[in-house]
């Protein structure tokens, strides 16, 4: 990203919103953990799109994407970006996971809809 901590309390332009996300789906395809959680809320709440339910908080989060990247790897390619009516940006993402060894286990085209708070994430849903 452009700030390795956003500000909470400033709102970016719809632009400037997509190009913030597309630099945190580079970060996270590269593994770069901690770049990622700066740019979330401090009580994020976040899918557990591999195990079910949700998750709640950066250290949640942290320990969530640990184990799974130690069994999946998974790349992210952000698509297209959309400004929702009730303030939400909408991403749509093509997903492929692979195991270990670089196997295919999955392909899949997802939305995944994130809420701020200020220019933090405070919380990221998974459409199908």
């Amino acid at each position: 990203m452009t700030r390795s901590a956003p500000d909470s309390d400033d709102t970016p332009s719809t632009s400037t919103r997509s190009q913030e996300l597309r630099e945190l789906y580079e970060a996270f395809n590269a593994r770069e953990i901690d770049r990622v959680l700066a740019a979330m809320t401090a009580d994020v709440q976040w899918p557990n799109g591999w195990e079910g339910g949700q998750l709640e908080g950066r250290e949640s989060v942290r320990d969530y994407w640990t184990r799974q990247w130690d069994e999946v790897r998974l790349s992210l390619t952000p698509v297209q970006f959309r400004q929702r009516g009730d303030g939400r940006t909408e991403v749509a993402v093509r997903l492929v996971a692979r195991d270990p060894g670089g196997s295919v286990l999955a392909r899949e085209d997802v939305r995944h809809v994130y809420e701020f708070e200020g220019r933090l994430v405070r919380r990221m849903q998974v459409e199908q």
